[in-house]
């Protein structure tokens, strides 16, 4: 199983980050050990001084597929949910400034929390989801599938040209404006629609 990420799929968080879009989606990965399962606390590390988190929209692969046409795409998804892309930010910024590769800030252990998933059949428009993050009863983030850059049917066309999907794969679509770090002691909500998804502790 791996992990697959698209970084600035939302105009409005790239000019928070004073970062540049790309016209094709910028993908990078994460590795499995990087999975935060549903009920488990996120550990704040001591080896960075921020942790932001990025609330996204994630699907869950179901059939194998390379080379897949857009007009195909939503044949090889089964399941949204909701995850966290846990950044090291300070060491993110040191790295792209000294324009280094920046996998360890994204990608170290327990960095893609995943909500459960729900049925992409019980979901009304893939194209027009509604998502949100509370941190510690205050609304932080607010997103909409439509507001995406690359839909999830281009993400997918898009990947697949380079690797093959696999059942069980997770695709995270990037995060909506409103990013901010965590402490110990906060508790960070994520819902899809009106329905409770994510529930996370900080310690």
């Amino acid at each position: 199983m791996k992990i697959i990420c698209v970084g600035l799929n939302y105009a409005r968080h790239a000019e928070e980050l004073r970062m540049k879009q790309n016209a094709d989606p910028l993908i990078f990965m994460k590795p499995d050990t990087a999975l935060l399962r549903p009920g488990v606390p996120f550990f704040v590390p001591d080896w960075a001084e921020r942790f932001d988190y990025e609330l996204e929209l994630i699907f869950r692969i179901s059939r194998l597929g390379r080379y897949i046409d857009e007009r195909f795409a939503h044949r090889y998804y089964d399941a949204v949910g909701l995850g966290i892309d846990f950044t090291a930010r300070d060491l993110q910024e040191k790295l792209v400034e000294a324009g280094q590769p920046w996998e360890i800030c994204k990608s170290f252990d327990q960095s893609a929390a995943i909500s459960d998933f729900v049925d992409k059949n019980k979901v009304d428009d893939i194209g027009n989801l509604n998502f949100r993050l509370l941190q510690n009863g205050e609304e932080k983030q607010r997103g909409n599938s439509c507001e995406m850059i690359h839909s999830i049917d281009k993400i997918i066309a898009y990947v697949s040209r380079f690797f093959t999907l696999r059942i069980g794969d997770i695709i995270f679509t990037g995060t909506p404006p409103g990013v901010g770090g965590v402490n110990i002691g906060d508790r960070l909500e994520g819902y899809l629609g009106d329905e409770k998804l994510l529930d996370i502790k900080i310690k």
